[in-house]
């Protein structure tokens, strides 16, 4: 277990993290998703202990990760920016990775470099930017972490290789429990991996969820009567979201949906649909019931007016 209790970091000219708190459990795939500089990168390197944190601490399974090589020698970190020792190749990474990590497991790394397609022989110089990240990848998952940690994890990757990267994600986790963290710009590339979502903004962690609770106490109603109404009809119900167009309402709801549907049912609409919403829909409404306009395209974000940066 990962926990993860107040913790920030600052650099020289801005604060990149803000008094973080969040509890990761074992066997989980945790997802994290912000604009770029809202401290999705700085997050991942303080959890693997390449940065220390200024205030607060990170716990694994009661360890802390700062300078404690008994914790780190089950962490893999997949940094946005790939390295890779000039001219090495893909064999000579793996003899290095095989020194650092106890548990690397040769069998595994032919498995995968064999399913990725790549030439373990070749300089990873020569490497595609897309075939680097899978060759970073079948190395981090080749040393059979206890935590994984992956930044932009699809980036550069084909829609083939992505649902690769994902399959063997979920196989490993289920496998052995451990615990995956990913990060990336795009909610749907999340959305049927992840367990857990976090959204991250400006440093600091704005929403937290399970992502079947999200899916499942969230939705959209829409409703209409024969007499004129406005958005005071529904003050009772716990309504993140209302729109009206002519005579049809559509309302964004949380809460128990059978509990719901017979509260508006008692009001004797003429029509009443209830729809299921997207996790890109879900995000949008939770962020403007936090006081945010969120953009799920670009992901930007305002506070009040709703004006996109």
């Amino acid at each position: 277990m990962i926990k993860v209790n107040q913790v920030s970091k600052h650099f020289e000219d801005y604060e990149a993290l803000k008094e973080i708190s969040c509890t990761i459990p074992p066997g989980c795939i945790y997802g994290m998703v912000g604009s770029n500089g809202a401290g999705k990168s700085t997050f991942l390197r303080l959890l693997s202990g390449v940065y220390q944190a200024d205030g607060g601490e990170i716990l694994f399974d009661g360890e802390p990760v700062w300078e404690n090589p008994g914790v780190k020698q089950y962490i893999t970190l997949v940094p946005d920016e790939l390295y890779f020792m000039g001219g090495a190749s893909l064999e000579r990474m793996a003899a290095l990775y095989a020194t650092f990590y106890p548990n690397f497991s040769r069998e595994r790394y032919e498995y995968l470099t064999e399913t990725f397609g790549l030439n373990p022989k070749k300089s990873t110089n020569t490497f595609s930017k897309g075939m680097k990240r899978q060759a970073a990848i079948l190395l981090a998952l080749s040393a059979h972490p206890k935590y994984l940690f992956l930044d932009e994890t699809f980036d550069g990757l084909d829609p083939v290789m992505r649902h690769l990267v994902k399959s063997l994600i979920c196989e490993d986790v289920l496998e052995r429990q451990s615990t995956a963290i990913i990060t990336s710009h795009s909610l749907r590339e999340l959305e049927d991996t992840c367990d857990q979502l976090a959204l991250l903004h400006k440093g600091g962690l704005v929403l937290e969820s399970d992502i079947q609770n999200l899916r499942t106490t969230q939705f959209k109603v829409q409703v209409a009567f024969h007499e004129t109404y406005t958005e005071k009809k529904f003050a009772e119900l716990p309504v993140l979201h209302y729109s009206k167009r002519g005579s049809v309402a559509s309302l964004i709801v949380r809460g128990d949906r059978d509990e719901i549907a017979a509260k508006i049912a008692a009001m004797n609409p003429v029509l009443m649909d209830i729809l299921p919403l997207s996790l890109e829909e879900i995000f949008t409404y939770e962020m403007e019931a936090l006081g945010y306009v969120f953009d799920p395209s670009g992901y930007g974000f305002a506070e009040g007016e709703g004006e996109k940066k």
